[in-house]
């Protein structure tokens, strides 16, 4: 058993704490407190977690391990373990591997600054890698750098979007009972063939669920179990509840689960995967301009345009000014949009700076950030093939932060001068009217379009390049 090397420097959470998340995880770890007796004078529950990570993935259709497949760049078991060291009382998670792919475990979890993960091999089976796991956290282990827990979650790798609460139902009801473990309808009538390939019997779907993940029990329960397990459970089995009433008698609770306990199993689902987590990744843009005073600034139209455009996204402003104390504090809260606002010049002095704070903050390590380096230009008085030798510039800085998992586009919008900061007071709070507003008023729209699209896609074969909205 291996534990993983520890991260130098990291958020203090891993990945996106979604709008009012903070305080839901607060009033989750209080409510798990009180179920688990953590009041004064009593110890609080020992919880550990064991992730079996040893599959070949044979449905996926692909030569890579499923739990190793990327989504957006980075491998879909560092998600799910991401979703685990979230939760605070998570005291430590044991990753059965194989030992061909124990080298690259280890590089996933140092490049991803993971933390609290230890490594073991796997087994030929899934119980066998479990039973490994469960081994690992017993007592009885010599050398061993882990404590027995009170109770031990089972999970799957390929499962990367459990959440606190059902955690916290299923430990509860595994420290109440012994065993507890997250159920779903099921969706599809179960059948049974006979053997010349006719039907046999159907099961009443309205009186049986789908059995999912995470699963929970007192660790002395489950190990137990395996210990008196036979072979061919060992060898044939897949479903750790029913060791647990089979081998200890064990009333196992079923906990009602939530539908992204789904897993990862077909290569459509990692597309599937990809899509809701670059939308919740999504959820927030922060405009940055050269001023914050100046309500007249166009970049406080655009701002105002994309709050229009994108209703069911939040949208900041914020300056590069002042050190940037409140741009670091949104860096901080983990935003990873940004669209940078450069008011008639080409070069990208403004974007500069907003690059080298986000380099700083280790805030890509998890998720690519995205930059929108927007530049409102006059395109009568300055034609852009002018300016394209400055504005050109984007690409080697794309590529330079590409490699730090910053994905930087650029925008040209056409900003007529004649425009004064007076004319753009009036275009807030007034209709219309001449030709250059209206204009104006499209050529916004049309970047609020494209900086949504640029956001939500997150399409690394657009960096670089320069849209004209």
């Amino acid at each position: 058993m291996e534990a993983a090397p520890p991260g130098s420097s990291r958020p203090t959470e891993p990945g996106p704490c979604l709008s009012g998340q903070r305080g839901a995880d607060h009033a989750v770890s209080a409510s798990l407190q009180s179920a688990a007796g953590t009041e004064p004078g009593r110890h609080p529950l020992a919880v550990a977690a064991v992730l079996p990570a040893g599959g070949c993935g044979e449905r996926m259709g692909v030569p890579t391990p499923k739990q190793f497949c990327p989504i957006l760049e980075r491998p879909l078991i560092s998600y799910t373990l991401q979703a685990l060291e979230r939760v605070c009382w998570i005291k430590d998670i044991v990753v059965a591997v194989t030992g061909e792919n124990m080298e690259v475990m280890k590089s996933i979890i140092q490049k991803y600054q993971h933390k609290r993960i230890s490594l073991v091999e796997a087994g030929v089976t899934r119980h066998r890698s479990i039973f490994n796991g469960l081994k690992a956290l017993a007592e009885d282990q010599i050398n061993s750098k882990l404590s027995k827990p009170e109770v031990v979650i089972i999970h799957d790798a390929v499962r990367p979007f459990v959440k606190e609460d059902v955690l916290l139902k299923v430990v509860t009801a595994a420290k109440e009972h012994g065993a507890a473990g997250a159920i779903r309808p099921l969706v599809s009538t179960v059948i049974s063939p006979s053997a010349d390939g006719c039907l046999d019997y159907s099961l009443e779907r309205a009186r049986h669920r789908a059995s999912e993940m995470p699963q929970a029990f007192l660790f002395d329960v489950i190990y137990e179990a395996y210990q008196q397990c036979s072979d061919y459970d060992l060898e044939f089995g897949t479903e750790c509840l029913q060791l647990a009433l089979k081998y200890c008698c064990t009333k196992v609770k079923l906990v009602e689960g939530s539908p992204d306990l789904w897993k990862v199993t077909y290569k459509r689902d990692l597309y599937a995967a990809e899509s809701i987590i670059k939308e919740r990744i999504s959820q927030e843009i922060c405009v940055v301009m050269d001023t914050k005073e100046d309500n007249k600034h166009i970049g406080h139209l655009l701002e105002e345009v994309l709050k229009s455009e994108l209703n069911h996204v939040k949208v900041t402003s914020e300056a590069l000014c002042h050190a940037g104390r409140h741009l670091q504090q949104i860096i901080l809260d983990q935003c990873y949009n940004f669209v940078c606002v450069n008011v008639m010049t080409s070069d990208f002095q403004e974007t500069q700076k907003l690059l080298s704070m986000l380099e700083e903050s280790n805030l890509c390590i998890l998720y690519p950030v995205v930059v929108v380096s927007v530049h409102f230009l006059d395109f009568k008085l300055v034609p852009p093939s002018q300016k394209m030798e400055n504005l050109m510039k984007i690409r080697e800085f794309a590529k330079e932060v590409k490699e730090r998992n910053i994905l930087l586009y650029g925008l040209l919008i056409s900003y007529p001068q004649c425009l004064l900061p007076c004319t753009l007071e009036k275009l807030v709070i007034s209709p219309w009217t001449s030709n250059d507003d209206q204009k104006l008023q499209e050529s916004l729209r049309q970047g609020a379009i494209i900086i949504a699209s640029l956001i939500k896609e997150r399409n690394s074969g657009l960096i670089g390049q320069l849209l004209i909205a």
